[in-house]
This record gives C-alpha cells, sequence and structure tokens, in this order.
C-alpha cells in the first residue's frame, strides 16, 4: 500500500507542475519565414504560381517496371501469424502483379492530372499543390479551406472528397475552393536543404501559400501530419485562421499523459461509460500503439537510414506503407491473411499513392518530418502545447490511432464547437469514408459561420 500511496502522491506532484507548465505555455513564439531552400534568400527569387502536369516518364516506369520483375522476396512469413509481423511475402506479388500487370499507367496518370496542379515557390522550396474551385455556386458564399495529408499518404487521399465539398448542397449557403498542397518533402513539393523544417515550421509555409493565392483568412482541415500542422497554424496565426477541422486531435503536452492516467481510476467522470473502452485499460491501449509504433521510432531517429531500401526496391516500399493502410484502418485487418487490405482501398487507389512516393523519389525526404518534428524542441512551450482558440471540430473515427474524450480536448481546443464520434472509419478518412468526413465538415464550417454572423467577426 505503501508504494501505490507514493505512487500517487508522485502522480498529484506530476498533475501539478504540468498544470504550472501549461499555464507557461500561452505565448507562441513567432517563427520567422526561414529560407528552406539551397544557398541564401533572394529577394527576387520567382514568386509566380506555375500550371503543373503529373507526367509518368518512360524511363521512369520501365526502371520501375524492371525492379519489380527482378525483387528478391524474403522467406515465407510464419504460419498463422497474418500481418501481425508486418507484410508477409507471400501475399507482395499480389501487390507485383497488379503494379506491374493491371495499374494503367496512361489512365492513372489522366486520373491524377483530373484537377487542377499547380507550383510556386514558397521560402525557397517549390511547393506543389492543388486547387478545386467549385462550379455552379448560384450565389454561395466561396470558402477557402486549406487541406492536408500525412505520412504515408498524399495529395491522393482527397480525390473522392473533393466533389463532395465543391459542389453546392441547397441545405448551405457556402461552398468550398480546396486547396491540398504536397507536404514539403512529399511528392512533388521540394524538400528542405538543411535541418528544422518540422510541422509547426510547415505552418509557417502553408500560411505564406495561403497569402500567396490571396487569401488573408481561411478554413483548414488534416489528419495525420495534416493534423498537428493545422493545430500549429491556428495556435499561431489565430487572425488568419478562421476554424480547424481536424479528424485526429491530439495533445501532446505532459499533462495530458498525467489527466489520462489519473482519470483511469474513475474514467466515467470524464467520458460516457459506453467511451471508455476507446480508451481504458491504458495497458491495452498503450501496449498496442508501442507494437505499431516500430516505424515511429526509427523515423524520428534515422529516416535516412531506413529510406535507403525504400528508396531503391517498390516492393520494399510498398510493404512498408501498405501494411500502414491495413492497420491503421482497422487493427483487426491484422489477423487476416491478406490484410483485408483491398476491402476499404482499391488496389488502383493504394498505387497512386505509392507513385507519389515512387516517381518523385520523395520517401527519405517524406519520413524526415519524424525527425524534424519529434525532438527535444516538442517539449517546449510553442506552438504544439499552445491553447487553439479559434472554432474547432474533431472527427473521431471508431479506429483512429487514439481517442480523447472532449474533456481533455479542451485542454487545448478551447473553443471546442463539435466533437463527433463515428462508429466506423480508420486513420485515412477521406479515402475510406469522404462522405463521412465531408458531411461531418460541412456540419462544423456551418456552424463555425453561425458563430461568425452573430458575433460579426
Amino acid at each position: 500500500m505503501g508504494l501505490i500511496k507514493y505512487g500517487i502522491l508522485g502522480l498529484i506532484a506530476l498533475f501539478v507542475t504540468s498544470v504550472f507548465l501549461m499555464n507557461n505555455e500561452h505565448v507562441v513564439p513567432k517563427l520567422p519565414n526561414t529560407w528552406w531552400g539551397p544557398g541564401r534568400e533572394n529577394k527576387s527569387f520567382n514568386k509566380s504560381i506555375r500550371p503543373f502536369k503529373v507526367v509518368f516518364d518512360k524511363k521512369d516506369i520501365e526502371d520501375l517496371k524492371f525492379r519489380l520483375k527482378n525483387t528478391r522476396l524474403p522467406k515465407p512469413g510464419l504460419e498463422g501469424a497474418a500481418w501481425t509481423y508486418g507484410v508477409p511475402s507471400q501475399y507482395l506479388p499480389t501487390i507485383i502483379d497488379h503494379w506491374l500487370n493491371k495499374y494503367d499507367f496512361k489512365k492513372r496518370e489522366e486520373y491524377m492530372n483530373k484537377y487542377p496542379h499547380f507550383i510556386t515557390n514558397i521560402q525557397g522550396l517549390d511547393i506543389h499543390f492543388l486547387h478545386v474551385k467549385p462550379k455552379d455556386v448560384k450565389g454561395k458564399k466561396i470558402l477557402p479551406l486549406l487541406m492536408l495529408h500525412g505520412w504515408p499518404g498524399s495529395v491522393m487521399e482527397f480525390y473522392k472528397i473533393f466533389p463532395l465539398l465543391t459542389k453546392p448542397r441547397p441545405e448551405y449557403d457556402f461552398s468550398f475552393e480546396i486547396i491540398v498542397p504536397s507536404l514539403p518533402g512529399f511528392g512533388f513539393s521540394s524538400p528542405a536543404v538543411r535541418p528544422g523544417l518540422g510541422a509547426a515550421e510547415m505552418g509557417v509555409v502553408f500560411k505564406n501559400l495561403m497569402e500567396r493565392l490571396g487569401f488573408e483568412q481561411f478554413y483548414t482541415q488534416g489528419g495525420d501530419w495534416g493534423a498537428g500542422i493545422t493545430a500549429s497554424m491556428a495556435a499561431m496565426y489565430p487572425e488568419h485562421i478562421l476554424g480547424i477541422h481536424s479528424n485526429m486531435c491530439l495533445l501532446m503536452a505532459p499533462w495530458n499523459f498525467v489527466k489520462t492516467f489519473l482519470f483511469s481510476y474513475f474514467p466515467s467522470f470524464i467520458m460516457p461509460q459506453e467511451n471508455v473502452h476507446l480508451t481504458y485499460p491504458l495497458s491495452k491501449h498503450w501496449l498496442f500503439k508501442l507494437e505499431e509504433s516500430g516505424y515511429f521510432h526509427i523515423q524520428a531517429t534515422k529516416p535516412d537510414t531506413v529510406g535507403v531500401a525504400q528508396s531503391d526496391s517498390p516492393v520494399g516500399m510498398a510493404a512498408y506503407i501498405l501494411e500502414k493502410f491495413s492497420t491503421l484502418t482497422n487493427p483487426d485487418y491484422r489477423f487476416k491473411d491478406d490484410g483485408a487490405l483491398f476491402e476499404k482501398f482499391t488496389p488502383d487507389e493504394l498505387i497512386d499513392n505509392l507513385m507519389w512516393y515512387w516517381m518523385p523519389n520523395s520517401m527519405v525526404t517524406a519520413m524526415r518530418i519524424y525527425a524534424e518534428t519529434f525532438n527535444k524542441e516538442i517539449l517546449k512551450p510553442g506552438a504544439y502545447q499552445a491553447p487553439i482558440n479559434v472554432p474547432s471540430s474533431c472527427a473521431q473515427f471508431r479506429h483512429e490511432i487514439i481517442y480523447l474524450p472532449p474533456y481533455l480536448l479542451k485542454d487545448r481546443y478551447k473553443n471546442l464547437i463539435r466533437a463527433t464520434k463515428f462508429s466506423q472509419g480508420g486513420h485515412f478518412a477521406a479515402m475510406e469514408v469522404p462522405e463521412l468526413l465531408a458531411d461531418d465538415v460541412l456540419a462544423s464550417i456551418k456552424a463555425f459561420e453561425e458563430i461568425r454572423n452573430n458575433t460579426g467577426s
């Protein structure tokens, strides 16, 4: 009993300390417009917005097919292990065959160019983005919406949600003009040439991108790293961000972990009994996260090392990425022999996403976001812990990596208007359940707009 008593006292001390730290995190340091490109900043650099098309060069396709044909697979996976050890080698011929023999490169290239692409230089980096405008708006307001992806996703995640958000609906007096960039180092956006470009710094880049496009104020939406970047933007630039919608609301501050632990003794104090299983018992949830987060640690420490194999072998890269599209869509898929990979996504959709890493050779530079963000700087007061005061909405899909009840979310999302829990859906919501996500985005921003109209802001 003595150990338990002292343990509880220790946790209380940690809690008090964390609250003290929380109260000192309200000042968000102003991040500079760092020049991330080669050389030194040239004030006369090209600021034009240039049209861009996705082009799969013939020699690159031939090289890809050669590598696919000459893949050396590892020994077969263990009997009965399914995908619990990762993607078993006996499944990989399914991916190889589709990519090599059934994936129509020309048609997929045309599909990718279905929406307008552009590139412009921001802080020394050529930033690729899609700019999708609504049609037949018939007098409705046009609201700018910045949407951001994460890893191992790409802008291809949003192709099914574009028409759902840009087609006017009679019940809403607005429609969206959507800007979807490739994160720096992802897809066809340039990578930084020096260390330091983490999620908060990317927020500076995207605020400057939106200003370049003529948007002084705008809404944001994101999942995965897109959720982290848009949260940092909302904390740093409340004068620019009208509201934030996230399908992965998280808190990175120490006090959240302390609170989560303390409330494990009486979880019904912070959430309805029917939701308790989404967070507790902690041992079950934290052990699962530990089991599934090996990639996280290595990418936060040695992304260039693990990236060598990803850049050289398309099948190696496919296994590394597709395992996430299985497990993070539904953790139970680990126990199926085929990882239920095609239950929610088509082979073409998954390979489209792979192509945004393979063709521009961006796997290493994309993984560096982990190392540039998850270091000692993340524990310091700043954009990652600062309160978010703009109107916020959290879409909580059933199989997302983590669930936090609104009681805890409000520690950071001070103006949390909506927190909607869904009985289905996983980490790649825009790609898996685009209708649900689109409906929640529309309902949330309608609520934000009503607040703006009532307050006259």
